[in-house]
């Protein structure tokens, strides 16, 4: 019962995951209107939509990495079905890549503005102009946005629309940085548990590894809490929910990967090495 609760939960928080898909969808399309307007091409795409590509391709490596280490034995691990799942993992690191591309080119973006000088702001209303709320969150100038703004020092980003407090847009860079470090450890970490995976199934995944990986991964993980942290106390909700849910869910594959090592070192004999299964 306790086993089926576990599996329960942890195909919930998969889900979920999933789900987010769709929510980040929505938010890169609301943003891309803003920045991009109808110029949205091959050249622009992954920029305006980083963050539903990094999502997607991130869930379904999730779910690789599950049948992987828990769902698939090793016995079935070869073949035709071995070159199938590095074929489809292969293009989810391209995806993967695209999008950490994405995230520098966007942190480009909002790092590049300049100072905005006008009379009235209210001028601005009904003009397709939007002021900066947070990142990725452009809205309307109306009539309360005209009377916050007024009086306030005002920079513009190069190449669009969008004006907002010096404040704000130097709050919108620390956060594509933000993403930016987070996406880039989430690559590091991937990285790692693929080594892994590859040693595990040549029986040369040892104790002495599993700890040493243990201590690197550690940090990794200390500066995921922390980009979460960042965005919980900054209000970004989806994003802290986000990096909430795949930190569980990569507890998950952790703990599918300590589970496999220890099962495979109690079938191996004593002083002799653990047959590869694939």
């Amino acid at each position: 019962m306790t086993g089926l609760l576990f599996r329960a939960f942890k195909y919930t928080i998969y889900l979920l995951l999933a789900i987010n898909i769709v929510l980040f969808f929505q938010e890169d399309y609301l943003a891309a209107r803003e920045t991009f307007g109808s110029n949205i091409g091959w050249g622009n795409f992954v920029e305006a939509f980083s963050a539903t590509i990094d999502t997607a391709a991130w869930v379904v490596l999730l779910l690789l990495f599950e049948l992987e280490t828990a769902v698939i034995s090793d016995e079935r691990l070869r073949g035709g079905l071995k070159w199938l799942l590095m074929a489809v993992r292969s293009i989810c690191y391209v995806f993967i890549g695209w999008a950490f591309w994405g995230y520098l080119g966007k942190l480009g973006l909002v790092s590049g503005h300049e100072p905005f000088v006008i009379a009235n702001v209210c001028e601005l209303v009904g003009t397709g102009f939007t002021w900066l709320s947070d990142l990725d969150e452009y809205l309307p100038i109306d009539a309360a946005a005209c009377a916050a703004l007024s009086g306030s020092d005002l920079v513009r980003i190069n190449g669009t629309q969008i004006i907002g407090t010096p404040d704000a847009a130097a709050a919108a860079v620390r956060l594509a940085w933000v993403d930016v470090i987070n996406a880039g450890d989430w690559i590091i970490i991937v990285l790692m548990l693929e080594v892994e995976v590859l040693l595990q199934l040549r029986g040369r995944l040892t104790e002495a590894l599993m700890r040493a990986s243990k201590l690197v991964k550690g940090v990794l993980y200390a500066i995921l809490f922390a980009a979460a942290a960042y965005w919980g106390v900054l209000g970004d909700f989806l994003d802290f929910w986000d990096a909430f849910l795949w930190l569980v869910a990569f507890i998950f594959i952790e703990m599918n990967i300590f589970k496999w090592q220890a099962e495979t070192a109690e079938e191996a004999e004593p002083g002799l090495p653990v047959e590869a299964s694939s």
